[in-house]
């Protein structure tokens, strides 16, 4: 066991998650140990508490308690990436240079871990480090259900880049998702503030936010603003709608909080959409019924962002995972028929 460290956060190390941070200097200790030496305030940031997510800056000083010795601790994040994951994750890559690599991450597979998921993009990232020298990094998320367009970077370098770029909004990110209803007009704007509701576990467990008028927000504690744009591409009567969703900032739940706030939630969303046939506001309840699957309707469907290394402009574009293309051949919508950005062509 190791006696209690201050580690000075070096040049080049900045702009970067603690516990990613904290794993590259002490590989061995395991996430889980990480989150709770931050939940008991034994790890420390400039002498202040801390979160496994917290950004590091340069120059800051980190106070590391004591930790075991290599090879003492358990092996559990260490687990052997199967054959079957490692051709899946592998599948899922949609584009790969020398410095990114984009994934149409399947739906169901979140992209980190928690106290109780070890299987992840995150996790499965060693089976993409092809012919580098690390495996990528991630530089932003999905929802666990959510399918699409994912990036991760294949160096420090790059991540750090591309995380300036997202946190800068110099990405621009459409969203498809199917919803109930209809909703009018075709176009518009959401504004809904968004807060965390209370009574949810430590890590996130049952996380759901609630919306607020944009006047509420700055005099509730917790509350952030959040927009979104939306665009209804076409429609089956007034059961259900193909919108395009762009979310123009990036809060947690805000696509699926936002439409189930105006009336039309995502179908498939158990968690905003409402039971089963529940008519909300203008719109539906999150499931169809019949043939539509009961599984989140809601897939980023291409991301535009200048290359940080050549300065070229990507756009990835991600087929829809199998459940959506099903729903999508009942209603005869067709991907092809449509202009990859609706809202140059609605507006």
């Amino acid at each position: 066991m190791s006696g209690v460290q201050t580690i000075t956060v070096a040049s080049g190390e900045g702009d970067q998650r603690l516990d990613r941070w904290l794993r590259r200097h002490f590989p061995h200790v395991q996430q889980g140990r990480i989150e709770k030496m931050c939940r008991k305030g034994e790890l420390r940031v400039d002498g202040g508490r801390v979160k496994a997510n917290t950004r590091l800056e340069e120059g800051q000083e980190v106070r590391v308690p004591p930790l075991p010795e290599p090879g003492t601790a358990p092996a559990r994040d260490t687990v052997r990436i199967s054959d079957a994951d490692q051709k899946m994750i592998r599948s899922a890559v949609i584009y790969r240079d020398d410095h990114i690599i984009a994934l149409n991450k399947p739906p169901g597979l979140p992209v980190q871990g928690g106290s109780k998921q070890t299987r992840h993009v995150d996790s499965l990232a060693e089976a993409l480090r092809f012919d580098a020298d690390e495996k990528p990094r991630l530089v932003h998320r999905l929802d666990k259900d959510t399918s699409g367009v994912l990036i991760m970077a294949r160096s420090r370098a790059v991540a750090s880049s591309l995380t300036a770029a997202f946190r800068h909004r110099d990405a621009r990110k459409i969203y498809w998702a199917a919803v109930a209803g209809t909703p009018a007009p075709r176009m518009g704007t959401i504004r809904f503030g968004l807060v965390k509701a209370p009574g949810h576990g430590a890590q996130g467990e049952g996380e759901k936010m609630i919306c607020l008028h944009p006047r509420e927000v700055d005099a509730t504690p917790g509350a952030k603003h959040a927009t979104t744009d939306y665009a209804v591409v076409e429609n089956a009567g007034s059961r259900c709608a193909w919108v395009a969703l762009v979310p123009v900032t990036g809060r947690t739940h805000q696509l699926r909080a936002h439409m189930a706030e105006i009336g039309h939630p995502i179908i498939g969303d158990g968690k905003y959409g409402g039971s089963g046939q529940e008519n909300l506001g203008d719109g539906w309840g999150a499931q169809l019924g019949g043939e539509v699957s009961r599984k989140l309707h809601l897939h980023a469907r291409s991301l535009n962002l200048k290359h940080p290394v050549t300065g070229a402009m990507l756009n990835l574009t991600a087929p829809l995972p199998e459940h959506m293309a099903r729903t999508w051949d009942i209603f005869q919508w067709r991907p092809a028929d449509v202009p990859a950005d609706p809202f140059e062509d609605l507006s």
